[in-house]
């Protein structure tokens, strides 16, 4: 028998307290699990997080207490409670910019790619976002190059559009990886 081809791979996985889209969160992480990599959730706080449509997970660590050196990627999870609890986290964003900065792979999906634009690793690369007046603006306010794609792949860095883009982006996170 085989081992999995990500077997000893570490992926952070990052959600909104609240209202974090389930299929964005659960997709990807049942394929990365597949794949052997360890997952490790983390939220503001270690309490239960709840989905919008209903779906529950209790986050193994705190964004602030997250340390980069200990994972091979970060993924940032979308859903209306990213604009509230994510986007405007400084600590997750110095963490996006350290991931970027040690080569390893970051990527986010649905409206989550703003933090990546925010951080400032998706200047010139070319990223999709979910398509809203305010997310597209603020992906080329920081210089990135939107495309109107399901997944978007730059280097390092993947991007996914919506929630039924989640397969898609959990595949291209693995692949991404594989190449770091």
């Amino acid at each position: 028998m085989t081992e999995p081809e990500h077997k000893g791979k570490k992926i952070l996985l990052v959600i909104a307290q609240e209202q974090f889209r389930d299929e964005e969160c659960f997709v990807p992480r049942q394929i990365f699990e597949a794949a052997g990599a360890k997952v490790t959730v983390a939220a503001e706080f270690t309490e239960t997080a709840k989905g919008t449509l209903g779906g529950t997970i209790k986050p193994d660590i705190k964004i602030s207490e997250v340390r980069i050196d200990d994972y091979d990627a970060i993924v940032i999870s979308g859903g209306p409670g990213s604009r509230k609890y994510l986007w405007d986290n400084q600590y997750l964003r110095e963490l996006v910019k350290e991931a970027d900065s040690l080569k390893k792979v970051v990527s986010a999906i649905c409206i989550s790619p703003v933090i990546l634009a925010r951080a400032g690793v998706l200047k010139g690369k070319e990223s999709t976002v979910f398509k809203s007046p305010d997310t597209v603006h603020e992906l080329k306010e920081h210089g990135a190059v939107y495309q109107d794609r399901e997944v978007v792949v730059s280097g390092r860095v993947v991007t996914g559009r919506d929630p039924k883009s989640a397969e898609a982006f959990g595949k291209a996170v693995l692949k991404a990886l594989k190449k770091a």
